[in-house]
């Protein structure tokens, strides 16, 4: 299997079925190794999905693989989010200036066999399926697999090998082993469990089919995503442990009298569109949420990791599969740029992707505690009026953080540090404020002039 012009990729997930797309275009031949069964032939179980929000950075990828008009056939576009008050009138809170700008709900298993079905159609990309990464010699880009099934060990070689395998990755899990490996990861104190909201006995949607759904209960959330066939994917954010979450914990939930008894005092709208909740919560496993941060991410010309294999992120803002996506797509820009000089390749990239990366772990913290304390606050609501506003008076210097990660292809770093200043002047603009109307706009005009102008020239 030697091979001077072959790649061999670790994980057949989302990331690791796009790139063999670009790759395979610039004449590569590419073998795809993935631990868990195909997908599109085997069940490989559910319960731990958390529903996807396509947007940006994760379309243009899709665009440059010529897969995009497929993929928007099995998406669905949200447009803002629809708080649920324990009591009282939901309300819709809009993610862009119209409806120009939105997010996608899309199916993580349709999206990874589609991305993996049109890979196959390239003469030089094969998938290889129950194989399991043992080891790896990163001098000889050999690589050792152990097939789920059967047992049998199989050494592969290829001129450089490309990690996509999960926040669990095999192969950083080697890369720790080597000298001056920096690694550190961090576990949130909420698991998170799948539930559903079938659809109406018409197929209807029993929600508002184009929102992305909020209950915010302060320290805890649920949110739902709608899906094709009228159902929505909720998910359920809870601490662990009784000691950190008291009654609103998953160790505390432990019966059905207790499951129901909460649902129906928290989240009551959804505890009537659940049937099946019993069975959902207590037979889908509680996933945990981490964040990964490393480096370096490559080793010379042979060894590279994308994805969730070297900047895991939690899932609150949106954008783990579209800045795995975006990898892909820093990738490609820079095999076009440094033809077949991969010590290049693989340089530029990390140095490009690793500042970004650790800017979009950091925000997606920072967003858990937006959507389950602050969406439903009189004071957040305001400042997000003054935020639009502002945006109007001054499109091209004050865009909303929101709108630069989601909407726009900022780098993720530019994204924190002028969301950071921005913050800072809605701090100012409300202060002693109840209205937009009584904002002070001559303030506005010079906070906007000199905090930005300042960081622009920086």
């Amino acid at each position: 299997m030697e091979s001077k012009n072959k790649i061999t990729i670790i994980g057949a997930g989302l990331a690791g079925s796009l790139l063999p797309i670009f790759l395979s275009k610039k004449g590569y031949e590419v073998d795809v190794y993935e631990r868990r069964p195909d997908m599109r032939v085997e069940d490989i179980g559910g319960g731990r999905s958390i529903n996807l929000a396509l947007s940006t950075r994760g379309i243009f990828a899709l665009k440059e693989a010529g897969l995009y008009d497929e993929i928007k056939k099995i998406s669905i576009p949200m447009f803002g989010r629809m708080i649920h008050p324990v009591e009282g009138e939901l309300t819709f809170q809009r993610y862009g200036k119209d409806d120009t700008e939105y997010i996608n709900a899309v199916s993580r298993s349709e999206l990874n066999k589609a991305l993996m079905n049109f890979a196959e159609k390239e003469d030089k990309v094969k998938f290889y399926f129950n194989e399991r990464c043992r080891g790896l010699n990163f001098h000889e880009g050999e690589v050792l697999f152990q097939n789920e099934k059967t047992g049998v060990i199989t050494n592969v070689t290829a001129e450089r090998v490309i990690a996509a395998d999960g926040a669990a990755s095999a192969v950083r899990m080697e890369m720790l082993k080597m000298p001056r490996f920096n690694f550190s990861q961090e576990y949130e104190n909420y698991g998170y469990k799948e539930l559903i909201i079938p659809a109406g006995k018409d197929g209807s949607f029993q929600l508002e089919k184009n929102a992305l759904h909020i209950w915010p209960r302060g320290s805890y959330m649920l949110i739902a995503l709608p899906n094709l066939d009228g159902s929505f994917t909720c998910t359920l954010f809870l601490a662990y442990d009784f000691s950190l979450g008291g009654e609103n914990s998953f160790e505390y939930l432990d019966t059905k009298e207790k499951l129901d008894s909460f649902f129906e005092r928290k989240f009551p709208d959804a505890f009537a569109l659940m049937p099946e909740l019993e069975e959902d919560f207590f037979n889908h496993p509680t996933g945990s949420l981490i964040t990964i941060k490393c480096y370096p991410w490559c080793h010379n010309d042979k060894v590279a990791m994308l994805g969730d294999a070297c900047h895991a992120i939690v899932p609150f803002f949106g954008q783990g599969m579209n800045a795995a996506f975006e990898d892909c797509t820093t990738l490609k820009a820079l095999m076009n740029e440094h033809d077949g000089n991969w010590d290049k390749i693989f340089h530029e990239y990390q140095k490009l992707r690793k500042p970004n990366a650790d800017a979009i772990a950091d925000l997606a913290q920072e967003n858990f505690i937006e959507m389950r304390d602050l969406v439903a606050t009189p004071r957040f609501q305001l400042k997000k009026k003054i935020e639009a506003e502002l945006h109007k008076k001054y499109p091209e210097r004050f865009v909303p953080k929101y709108s630069m990660v989601t909407f726009n292809r900022y780098p993720y770093e530019t994204a924190m540090i002028r969301g950071k200043i921005q913050e800072e002047i809605l701090q100012e603009l409300t202060e002693d404020v109840n209205s937009v109307e009584n904002v002070n706009w001559d303030k506005a005009h010079k906070l906007v002039a000199n905090k930005l102008t300042e960081i622009d020239r920086a």
